[in-house]
């Protein structure tokens, strides 16, 4: 039995230019809301989103941000942190603001 992949990969070599452009578009569109600096699981952090290659959910980088604590002072204070991923965070919560609005409230209550 083929996989997705593989089937895919089939009806690709099927496909014209123009079939072939979109599903390019469909494939862009479905991950226009992607963030590669952003990982949600269930087994990690609640399945809260958080940093990439730590346990950091993006919740506590914006409640930090709304406290007025600066970029240098985040980095500084999570070493494992890069400017890129402060980037990445901020971006995920322009996206997804009412969330991590959300996530800040029920972490204030607990």
């Amino acid at each position: 039995m083929n996989t997705p992949l593989q089937t895919a990969q089939t009806l690709l070599m099927q496909m014209t230019r123009s079939e072939k452009a979109q599903l390019l578009q469909w494939v862009v569109n479905d991950l226009g809301d992607a963030f590669p600096g952003i990982d949600s699981r269930p087994g990690m952090c609640g399945g809260e989103p958080c940093i990439v290659r730590t346990r950091i959910p993006v919740w506590l980088l914006e409640q930090a941000r709304r406290l007025g604590i600066g970029e240098v002072e985040i980095l500084q204070s999570y070493p494992t942190l890069h400017a890129e991923d402060l980037a990445q965070a901020w971006s995920y919560v322009r996206s997804h603001r009412e969330e991590i609005d959300r996530q800040i409230r029920e972490n204030e209550d607990a």
